[in-house]
């Protein structure tokens, strides 16, 4: 489990087809002795295993299940990823409940800068869109985001200065895909109301 806080901002060292799938190799400034084989880390918000590590890199493997429903299967050497360790009882919680679990992938529909912050405005795939409410919270590439707004399929959110430094989502611009991961609550509700 997760909060959508970003603690590093890491960089695909390699990328190697394995398995089927995919190996990454990403490095961080992660305490790696700190961190376990085994551990999951989320990688722009998709939940991932440490199968490998070095001194200042961590390698995971990517299913292809995982490659078609996020954006990892376009990752190149050189792409910067959003990263934060699993939550240990005690910590502080921060941001929303994110499980790690991307729901599909959006597309940014426009990204204009507001004063200092950046005002984004994304397009969910249906039928994600309908889970997703104004003032409610949505995880972009592993970020925890209050949603400013919804219209339709399209829904708006603030990147604050702070925001903008500290991960990867101050480049974000028109036509990016991006990882989306719905409100753990939301999405809970909605089963529960398809069975009641």
């Amino acid at each position: 489990m997760f909060t959508g806080i970003i603690t590093d901002v890491g960089r695909v060292r390699t990328v190697a087809e394995a398995n089927g799938g995919r190996r990454l190799e990403i490095a961080t400034a992660y305490p790696l002795s700190e961190v376990a084989l085994g551990a999951s880390i989320a990688c722009s918000g998709v939940c991932l295993s440490v199968v490998e590590k070095g001194d200042e890199t961590f390698a995971v493997e990517v299913s292809r299940e995982t490659l078609s429903k996020t954006t990892l299967g376009v990752w190149v050497e050189g792409r910067l990823v959003n990263l934060e360790r699993a939550l240990k009882l005690g910590d502080e919680f921060g941001g929303h409940i994110v499980a790690g679990h991307v729901d599909g992938v959006g597309q940014v529909v426009r990204a204009l800068s507001d004063g200092d912050s950046l005002r984004v405005q994304v397009r969910a795939p249906d039928p994600l869109h309908r889970f997703i409410a104004s003032k409610g919270s949505v995880t972009i590439d592993g970020v925890s985001l209050t949603v400013n707004e919804v219209e339709g399929e399209v829904f708006g959110v603030n990147l604050i200065p702070l925001t903008r430094t500290m991960t990867t989502l101050g480049d974000l611009r028109s036509g990016d895909r991006v990882n989306l991961e719905i409100d753990l609550l939301a999405r809970y509700a909605a089963r529960w109301q398809e069975t009641a």
